[in-house]
């Protein structure tokens, strides 16, 4: 199949632009990436409801490059908490496989569109409230961070990110710095992806309708060109993380998720 060189053109442009977000927030380009493809798989004319997964599974995809290059570059700043990533990644597992097995097959494009345009408008709107969290509220202990870990796996399986969305608020709201939060999300993104993937392959392989170059629900040459560029970029995007001030940090998180959303729940209610 020839690639219009217009499109290998937006694909890596796209692909800076996701590992830039993925290393500044911790998003792994998620919330970037799946409105993004979705718009573009539809100008390849595949229909709108194969377009989101679609576009969901190649985006998380990516997030396997994009989250080893951000993490790599906070570890350096001495940010990520690794006893968080060891308690949370369990039940990450499992909720993905629940995910990426069982759920997303069942539920149709546009219905996954409303539920990624709804938990990522929540999650902004937690972010510009900018509630503080109780001074003593902590960490749950681990049988609570393995159901926490489920959840944000399972959420992450159904809309294509890395789990910024939820982890990072939902760490910071356990009074986790916000640079570490978003260093911590930046490495859980790699556990979160392999094990989704491996789900969109499989699920995704006797589907009919998938346009030439596909694996699974997995665009390949999205996932070739976004891939190759964001490693790139995402270095650059943890180490601006690191100079920008907190409240800064946040509403920059906050007015992407909000564009997004919209976007994404347009989508969703325009097919439904």
């Amino acid at each position: 199949m020839h690639l219009p060189p217009s499109l290998i053109l937006e694909l890596c442009a796209l692909g800076l632009a996701a590992g830039f977000l993925a290393g500044l927030l911790g998003i792994g380009g998620g919330m970037l990436l799946v409105p993004m493809l979705t718009y573009l798989l539809g100008r390849q004319q595949v229909s709108p409801d194969l377009a989101v997964k679609m576009a969901i599974a190649t985006s998380m995809a990516t997030i396997v490059f994009t989250s080893l290059s951000s993490v790599r570059a906070h570890h350096r700043h001495g940010a990520v908490r690794w006893d968080i990533v060891l308690r949370l990644a369990p039940g990450i597992v499992l909720g993905g496989l629940l995910a990426s097995l069982g759920a997303f097959s069942l539920l149709k494009g546009t219905w996954l569109a409303i539920l990624f345009s709804l938990f990522v408008g929540f999650s902004a709107v937690r972010m510009w409230a900018d509630k503080k969290p109780s001074p003593t509220r902590q960490m749950p202990h681990a049988a609570g961070q393995l159901v926490a870990g489920g959840v944000i796996g399972f959420l992450s399986g159904l809309v294509g990110a890395g789990g910024g969305f939820v982890s990072v608020p939902f760490m910071v709201w356990c009074n986790v710095a916000i640079h570490s939060a978003v260093a911590t999300s930046a490495a859980l993104g790699f556990p979160i992806a392999i094990v989704n993937v491996l789900g969109y392959v499989l699920s995704g392989l006797s589907v009919a309708g998938r346009p030439a170059l596909s694996f699974g629900y997995i665009w390949l040459p999205a996932l070739v060109c976004v891939a190759a560029c964001s490693v790139l970029t995402a270095p650059l995007g943890a180490r601006a993380a690191h100079q920008l001030p907190v409240a800064q940090l946040k509403r920059i998180f906050a007015s992407l998720l909000l564009g997004l959303a919209t976007y994404m729940l347009w989508k969703g209610l325009a097919a439904a």
